[in-house]
């Protein structure tokens, strides 16, 4: 079964993506990191097989880093706008809005931030999904959010508007609300989001040949 590979992604303008990396990152280092995650991980989605991907987009692609190799990127793409007044409200809407292009499909929803991601991966995650053994999978992230989540029915995800982002009990949130709307909810592998240069360092060491790495190591700090 085909499935669709949710991107939810925000154009790395300087001054506003990976902030947090700054020092010992510039400005314009964080976005270029920022960037190189973008691309790294719609590589992998891209050669992911069965997989259709779809982008749920927010930002000024035009002041972006790498604006124009995202843009040529995104080609392959279905693009959608993020839309909603809060994180988990966009989530939600960029899972119906996924359905609502490609319906029927089962939906692998991850972001930006796990460039260490690979096809073996997404096809691993969403296989409990895809062979009926489980409606819902979750991968939790060290930081206590979480990286991925695969749903049979995308509706279903419109818990997710109820549920606080980017806490340290996001990923205990969001699994409490999926099983409290019926939902048995499968585990994925645990992984590293990319908050700090720390975090950078560690992911890029994952992955030494790709855009990723190659942005974290121009920073010049030693892990």
């Amino acid at each position: 079964m085909t499935f669709c590979l949710l991107v939810v992604a925000k154009a790395p303008v300087p001054g506003f993506a990976k902030t947090r990396l700054c020092p010992p990152a510039t400005a314009e280092q964080a976005a270029e990191i920022a960037a190189s995650a973008l691309l790294d991980t719609l590589d992998a989605a891209f050669a992911t097989d069965d997989a259709i991907t779809v982008v749920a987009m927010t930002g000024d692609l035009a002041a972006a880093a790498r604006g124009t190799e995202i843009g040529r990127a995104l080609r392959k793409t279905t693009v959608i706008a993020q839309r909603g007044w809060d994180f988990g409200t966009r989530l939600a809407n960029a899972h119906s809005d996924t359905a609502a292009v490609h319906a029927g499909m089962p939906v692998l929803q991850i972001g930006m931030d796990t460039p260490q991601v690979s096809p073996a991966l997404f096809a691993s995650a969403i296989e409990p999904v895809r062979a009926g053994a489980s409606r819902a999978v979750l991968g939790d992230a060290e930081d206590g959010g979480w990286w991925g989540l695969g749903l049979a029915d995308p509706r279903q995800a419109q818990v997710l508007a109820g549920v606080p982002m980017s806490r340290p009990d996001t990923g205990f949130r969001t699994r409490a609300a999926l099983t409290g709307a019926g939902l048995h909810v499968g585990e994925l592998p645990i992984l590293s989001d990319v908050d700090t240069m720390e975090d950078a360092l560690r992911v890029a060491a994952i992955r030494p040949g790709g855009r990723f790495a190659t942005a974290v190591d121009a920073v010049g700090v030693v892990a």
